[in-house]
């Protein structure tokens, strides 16, 4: 099964596109609509715009969350293409994203978190894209404006700001203009909004958006789910972890300051998640895409094919188990 994902046939689409729509199955049977919540603004007026097209329907809101984390998924497969994160360029990242999304239900409803990620992902992309741009400061302010945008969503993904310019200092040389140009392109967003809101004599809600909170992994109270998610995530990571190593140790300097880049995202992206407010239900799915980024490392190592096949079968059982848990 695992050889259906190594290869990079456009065929390979639908293959994942069928198991998408099977372990995501036990969320398509139980949809519900999304939660608003305080603070967030911006994600408000984004669900006001689609209710008038969706109308409420709980089954219409999952199933376009279910749409959006595959098409996520293939963008997350062309970032790790185009910046040749692995040897081969496979559909094996954005199998590795679909079954960690599947992994706890509230990950495959619509939210705000949901698109966060498009901002993160768009932004990531254009870090990675720095250091090889003909037009540096084109990219650095669209990515900061993009970045920011993931803020302005949710106040406590602010914290990506340091991303931003991390990935910055690490994969281009000190030059001020740049990062004066990056720091407009951060801040742009903020103007705008903030002048839409005077003009439509609204910028009292600019005083709800600095908010944070404490969101701890849910689900704490169901010591079997707890245990299996921790310990089967845990394991993935050694695999995923041991995995790198070895190809990193055959990575140019740029591509090893890639993958530190890539690893304070993880970081960020945990601390992100651990100081939103525990309201917002998909706070975690902010880890998914830097923990897929690494697992993927342990499915895609050929040339040990037990090491590979043992952590992508690992894989499946503990995306079942994990949804069978959680019932």
């Amino acid at each position: 099964m695992l050889s259906l994902f190594r290869n990079n046939n456009p065929y390979t689409v639908i293959i994942l596109l069928i198991a998408t729509m099977l372990v995501k199955l036990q969320v398509l049977a139980h949809p519900l609509p999304p939660d608003v919540v305080d603070g967030h603004f911006l994600y408000g007026h984004v669900l006001q715009l689609l209710d008038v097209v969706f109308r409420g329907n709980a089954f219409a809101y999952t199933f376009i969350a279910v749409v959006m984390l595959f098409l996520q998924a293939l963008y997350f497969k062309s970032i790790t293409a185009r910046h040749k994160l692995y040897p081969r360029s496979t559909y094996l990242p954005a199998l590795a994203f679909i079954l960690l999304t599947s992994i706890f239900p509230a990950f495959n409803y619509f939210s705000c978190t949901l698109l966060i990620n498009w901002c993160l992902l768009a932004g990531v992309d254009t870090i990675l894209s720095l250091g090889q741009t003909q037009q540096p400061r084109k990219l650095l302010f669209n990515g900061g404006f993009i970045i920011c945008l993931a803020a302005l969503l949710q106040f406590s993904a602010i914290g990506f700001f340091l991303l931003f310019f991390i990935g910055l200092a690490m994969l281009r040389s000190f030059n001020p203009s740049e990062w004066v140009v990056g720091a407009m392109g951060y801040f742009t967003p903020f103007y705008f909004y903030a002048c839409i809101l005077f003009l439509i004599d609204q910028l009292p809600l600019i005083a709800q958006w600095p908010h944070l909170g404490l969101s701890l992994p849910t689900h704490l109270s169901a010591p079997g789910y707890f245990i299996i998610s921790i310990s089967g995530l845990l394991i993935l990571f050694v695999c995923g972890f041991y995995a790198m190593q070895q190809q990193i140790a055959k990575n140019s300097v740029y591509g090893r300051r890639t993958w530190s880049v890539i690893i304070i995202y993880l970081l960020l992206s945990l601390l992100v998640a651990v100081f939103t407010d525990h309201t917002v239900k998909s706070a975690w799915l902010l880890i998914i895409p830097a923990s897929a980024m690494i697992i993927t490392h342990g499915i895609s190592l050929e040339k040990s094919k037990r090491f590979s096949n043992f952590t992508f079968y690992f894989f499946l059982a503990f995306v079942l188990a994990c949804q069978l848990a959680i019932k």
